[in-house]
């Protein structure tokens, strides 16, 4: 069974250091960022919100620690203010390609209801890109109920007419 355990500082570079361009694809992908610019805007807005790295106040990333003791993952959440309560927002969870297809995200989200529980947060929040069904899928299971949609649909042309 996977438990969370702070990230160490090694740990940390490498899920930065992955985070980022995935973060980049992502918003690429469902059209938010044009891929010259994304890489960098990614950058810019890790470093923003984790200004001071895995110490970063109200911010916690984890490492999701499989059964040998070695992490399989991790995952990265704020406490934040939601309407008139704090939730346990999530801006990150990976599992490692190689230990996918196992469980530790299942796991990790259920030792991510203890940790919002013992900071006293009312919830879990995040948010899920429209492409990423398997992520769609998951969050489902584990009882997440959408709360609002963007939706999109690309037209023919260049843009608005000029006249």
């Amino acid at each position: 069974m996977s438990v969370l355990r702070p990230i160490t500082d090694t740990e940390f570079s490498a899920w930065l250091s992955q985070a980022v361009p995935a973060y980049a694809d992502d918003k690429v992908e469902s059209g938010a960022w044009p891929q010259e610019h994304a890489l960098e805007r990614s950058r810019q807005e890790h470093a923003a919100l984790l200004a001071q790295g895995k110490d970063t106040p109200d911010h916690f990333v984890y490492s999701i620690v499989g059964d040998a003791g070695s992490p399989v993952g991790a995952i990265w959440f704020a406490a934040e203010a939601q309407g008139p309560t704090r939730v346990a927002y999530v801006y990150n969870v990976v599992v490692w390609p190689e230990h996918r297809r196992r469980g530790h995200a299942t796991h990790a989200f259920a030792a991510l209801e203890g940790e919002a529980r013992r900071l006293g947060l009312a919830g879990i929040a995040l948010h899920v890109f429209g492409h990423n069904q398997a992520a769609q899928a998951l969050y489902a299971k584990l009882g997440f109920k959408p709360t609002n949609f963007n939706l999109y649909k690309p037209v023919a042309g260049d843009g608005p007419s000029r006249t």
